[in-house]
């Protein structure tokens, strides 16, 4: 298998991330080893998390996903045969939050005891914080890399004037750059990425990891009315997709999907792949069947005409 270089690091990734959003939430702990184990033996690599995985469901407090991977890490061993990519920054309570130097030194303890291991491959900056200057995130994350508790940094959810004006403090002082962008975007949602941040990740040479890669779902075709998300986790998520340019999308993907039998997430994914910012989509899995589902899109090669039927049906502008 092909891996992909994430931006200008050391780093290189499989053509797809597995997500742990659901470890410890919609997947328990002996599924979620089953899906780590056949992703790892099917030839892929990284696996996303961050401290807030999964703070949003009943009983949980934050932490749990990393709780999940540094135990299956522990039963498994191979570290280094796996990137970890986690975060910290997300607002879990008042206290718990942004990207203050203490905050970020204090926050990787506590990840890196529950993934139970000495380094952290990506460790990214989850949300901008502006009540943060940007000198002083850098410079936590720094002496991160110095101390060998973080390989490579990267960023999420960050507006382009703030990638950039973190990019061109690293070069003024010295600092890791971020060498990744983990944004918001697939065919559903491709406005708020393809207006400013695809430029520049292309021009700086950013690797892109997008996440929400399948639109909650949505990108699936299972949820085509409200009907279908009635009791669904992420039903919120998929309401908002249910619009008449989403129905085009819908229709785009069916007729291609069909076109080369597979189904329309796999399409929607090999969108994604096809695009030449784009490093790797993150997706997840909450049985063998989905993650099969999942690496089999990797495989898909869509012709233009395909391409071109998908990029008009999700046109923004």
């Amino acid at each position: 298998m092909q891996k992909r270089k994430l931006g200008n690091s050391a780093l290189e990734t499989a053509p797809l991330v597995l997500g742990g959003n659901v470890f410890g939430w919609t997947a328990d702990e002996p599924t979620s080893f089953a899906i780590l184990d056949a992703f790892v033996d099917a030839g892929f690599n990284m696996i996303d998390t961050a401290d807030i995985y999964s703070f949003w469901a009943p009983g949980n407090k934050g932490g749990e996903s990393e709780t999940v991977i540094g135990n299956w890490l522990k039963k498994r061993g191979g570290r280094d045969k796996v990137l970890i990519g986690t975060k910290v920054g997300y607002e879990m309570s008042p206290t718990q939050r942004g990207l203050k130097r203490s905050y970020i030194l204090k926050t990787v303890e506590e990840s890196l005891k529950r993934l139970r291991t000495d380094y952290i491959d990506l460790y990214q900056s989850h949300i901008d914080d502006p009540d943060t200057p940007v000198d002083e995130t850098l410079e936590a994350h720094a002496q991160l890399v110095r101390q060998g508790k973080a390989r490579f940094i990267g960023a999420s959810n960050f507006g382009a004037p703030r990638v950039r004006e973190s990019l061109d403090t690293s070069r003024r002082k010295g600092y890791p750059r971020y060498q990744t962008l983990q944004p918001l975007y697939s065919l559903s949602d491709r406005k708020d990425f393809e207006e400013e941040l695809e430029p520049l990740c292309v021009e700086e040479g950013l690797g892109v990891i997008t996440y929400f890669s399948l639109a909650s779902g949505f990108l699936t075709g299972k949820y085509r009315s409200e009907k279908d998300l009635e009791g669904k986790s992420r039903a919120g998520e998929g309401r908002k997709h249910m619009t008449p340019r989403g129905q085009k999308i819908l229709a785009a993907l069916d007729e291609v999907a069909g076109k080369h039998e597979v189904r329309q997430g796999q399409v929607a994914l090999a969108w994604l792949l096809a695009r030449p910012s784009v490093t790797a989509p993150i997706s997840s899995a909450t049985s063998l069947d989905q993650l099969k589902e999942l690496i089999d899109a990797t495989r898909i090669k869509l012709d233009r005409g395909s391409i071109a039927a998908l990029d008009k049906a999700s046109a923004w502008r």
